[in-house]
């Protein structure tokens, strides 16, 4: 399968598809951190056209998620612009495609989503409540739970850093992605 994952830094996801051994490219406006050859630098609605089976993509959750409400009023333009983009994700070309993000505002502007899951529920002993939307894709399955939840995400502690350490990809659901959505029908 021919994958593009967009908005993805760390290349968690793009790795768990290669490692099934997919052609899978991820994508960003910024360097990868591992500096990938399977990187490309830009911005991803650049690439929407390039015969992709597989879209997995990112988008960046500041003027979209419950825990920036109380400045939804003052960000209006920056939330219209951040729903225009899954808007034209969503309506390109890709036949399969998920679109990953915290409980916000795509649930009412957009549309509900089709799967809401935890870290728990894929070897993570962590909560982190995650949305999915899905086009021409199934549910993810949980693959292993666990007990001992904790709030980490939430409770992590303002810094440089933080945005992008909430932002990463559970290893056990990029593998989930891999091994569930990666197979080709």
């Amino acid at each position: 399968m021919y994958v593009l994952v967009g908005c993805e830094r760390t290349g968690v996801v793009r790795k768990a598809f290669r490692k099934e051994g997919h052609d899978a490219w991820s994508c960003d406006v910024v360097p990868s951190d591992d500096k990938s050859e399977f990187h490309i630098q830009d911005d991803v609605r650049k690439v929407l056209y390039e015969n992709w089976d597989l879209g997995i993509f990112f988008p960046p959750c500041t003027h979209l998620c419950v825990s920036g409400a109380r400045w939804f009023k003052e960000k209006q333009v920056e939330q219209e612009s951040a729903l225009d983009f899954i808007a034209r994700i969503m309506m390109s070309p890709i036949p399969k495609i998920a679109i990953e993000n915290p409980i916000g505002i795509i649930s009412t502007k957009f549309r509900k989503p089709d799967q809401i899951i935890q870290p728990w529920q894929f070897g993570h002993g962590e909560t982190k409540a995650t949305c999915l939307w899905l086009k021409d894709l199934p549910k993810l399955e949980p693959t292993e739970i666990v007990e001992g939840r904790e709030q980490r995400i939430h409770k992590m502690t303002p810094g440089p850093n933080r945005g992008i350490e909430r932002s990463k990809t559970y290893p056990g659901i990029a593998t989930a992605m891999a091994e569930q959505w990666g197979i080709e029908k």
